[in-house]
C-alpha cells in the first residue's frame, strides 16, 4: 500500500501561494505509514523510486500549472508519529516549515531506511522523553535535539533544479 499512496501524492490538491504558506502546509503534507508486512516486504530502492516518480510527476504538474517560483518535495521521517511524511512548498530547500533544526539532502535513502528500519513506529521510549512543564535548560553537555534529515528535490520553474546545498 506505501507504494501506492506515495504514487497518489502526485494527483492530490496542490495549493502553491507563497503568501499563505499554513494553507500550503495543511494542503500538501501526507502522513504515510506502512504495517510490518509493508516494511518487511519493501527495500529502499523500491520506496526511493516511487518517491522519485512522485517528484517527476508534480514537477510536471507544476510546469503546466504555469506557476513560476521556487518549490521543493520534501521528505522526513517523523519518529515521534511512526509516518512517512512528504510535502510540498513554494520554499526553497533551505527554508522548510519545520520548528526545529533539520539537514536538507539530496539522498532520499538514508530516510527511507530509517522509516522502514523503525520496528515500533510511533513508539518513543522513556528515555526519550522529557518531564511536562518549563523547557529544560540546555548545557554545553545538553545540545537539544539532533536536527534530523530531510531529502529536497527542487520542483519549481524558478531557474535550474538544484541540488541539495546549491541554494542559489
Amino acid at each position: 500500500m506505501l507504494l501506492t499512496w506515495i504514487a497518489e501524492i502526485a494527483d492530490e490538491p496542490l495549493v502553491l501561494e507563497p503568501a499563505d504558506r499554513q494553507v500550503e502546509c495543511e494542503t500538501n503534507t501526507w502522513r504515510l505509514g506502512a504495517g510490518p508486512d509493508d516494511r518487511g516486504s519493501l527495500s529502499v530502492p523500491q520506496v526511493v523510486a516511487a518517491l522519485e516518480r512522485t517528484a517527476t510527476a508534480l514537477r510536471d504538474r507544476i510546469r503546466d500549472l504555469e506557476y513560476s517560483g521556487d518549490a521543493t518535495f520534501y521528505v522526513w521521517h517523523d519518529v515521534q508519529a511512526g509516518a512517512l511524511c512528504c510535502s510540498t512548498g513554494s520554499v526553497p530547500p533551505d527554508d522548510l516549515p519545520f520548528g526545529g533544526e533539520y539537514v536538507p539532502s539530496g539522498d532520499p535513502g538514508p530516510v527511507v531506511e530509517g522509516f522502514l528500519a523503525d520496528d515500533e513506529p510511533g513508539v518513543v521510549g522513556w528515555a526519550g522523553l522529557e518531564p511536562c512543564g518549563e523547557e529544560p535548560e540546555r548545557t554545553g553537555e545538553d545540545p537539544g535535539p539532533a536536527p534530523f534529515q530531510v531529502w529536497v528535490t527542487d520542483v519549481g520553474t524558478l531557474g535550474s533544479y538544484r541540488e541539495a546545498g546549491d541554494h542559489r
